[in-house]
């Protein structure tokens, strides 16, 4: 879990997590999107300190662990020439490309899981949240050499393999597949991003671009006016929504919403965003 938490690049989530100041060392984090950026670090990192190399160290690159679209980094998808070149950089140095799906994947983004999106073959990839359906439950797939990492008991936890737990994945995975959820997930993602670009366009002084795959979708809010308050505002309204980043409004609705349910959420943001702009 130190590990994990660790890996982000964001510092509220060390906040209280660090010992003498600093988290688990090794992690760099590099612009999402960034092909220049992302190249340097794998190049710098794959060279040995002169320390490191008199004690008889080698340094080098273990992992690329991305997000194929970021949620909490303020609903950006990323780039199929950014993961192309991950992919070729792992490829090229023996690292792993890992994609962490817990948030785009199970179907969220169109797609059953986000990497498919960029046209990229990862490593290893984490799910977890929709997994479940709202049990607690938590997966790491992986293939080639990445598979055989792990051995019977090398990784154990008390609740892994919990049999409620898993059943539940089996009936979300079987109700996803059976009853063409994606189409859905296509659909009313299409119906929210023009409802959600009309608004702009309506109220061009509070809100920004909308970007997002499926039904995981964001909305900028322009400066002057608080992502919080826009949420605060559609909560009273009904509507739970949620910020990311530190201006965007996330739209994560269920994969099963209908076309009346997204038509209503439009009308109660569209609502919530006109008091923003009576109130500057």
């Amino acid at each position: 879990t130190l590990a994990a938490l660790s890996a982000t690049a964001q510092p509220k989530y060390h906040k209280g997590f660090t010992y003498g100041g600093e988290m688990v060392q090794g992690f760099h984090a590099v612009p999402y999107n960034d092909v220049g950026a992302l190249e340097e670090a794998v190049a710098e990192w794959s060279k040995t300190p002169a320390d490191l190399e008199a004690e008889g160290r080698k340094r080098g690159v273990a992992a690329i662990l991305m997000e194929p679209l970021q949620g909490e980094g303020g609903i950006v998808p990323g780039d199929v020439a950014f993961f192309a070149k991950a992919r070729e950089l792992c490829d090229d140095t023996g690292a792993l490309l890992m994609c962490d799906e817990v948030q785009v994947g199970m179907g969220r983004s169109g797609c059953l899981w986000g990497h498919e999106y960029i046209g990229v073959v990862p490593d290893v990839f984490t799910s977890a949240k929709a997994l479940g359906g709202g049990v607690p439950i938590g997966a790491m797939m992986a293939r080639g050499q990445a598979a055989t990492v792990f051995g019977p008991r090398d990784h154990s936890s008390t609740y892994g393999g919990n049999p409620l737990a898993c059943r539940a994945g089996l009936v979300v995975a079987s109700y996803l597949t059976k009853n063409n959820l994606l189409e859905n997930v296509k659909a009313r993602g299409e119906q929210l991003s023009a409802g959600l670009e009309s608004l702009a366009k309506e109220y061009p002084d509070v809100l920004g671009g909308v970007r997002g795959w499926g039904l995981l979708k964001g909305v900028e809010v322009k400066d002057g006016y608080a992502a919080g308050k826009v949420v605060g505002d559609a909560m009273k309204r009904g509507l739970l929504l949620v910020p990311a980043g530190s201006n965007v409004v996330r739209f994560v609705p269920p994969l099963i919403v209908s076309e009346a349910e997204v038509d209503e959420a439009l009308a109660k943001f569209k609502e919530a965003v006109s008091e923003q702009e009576k109130e500057s």
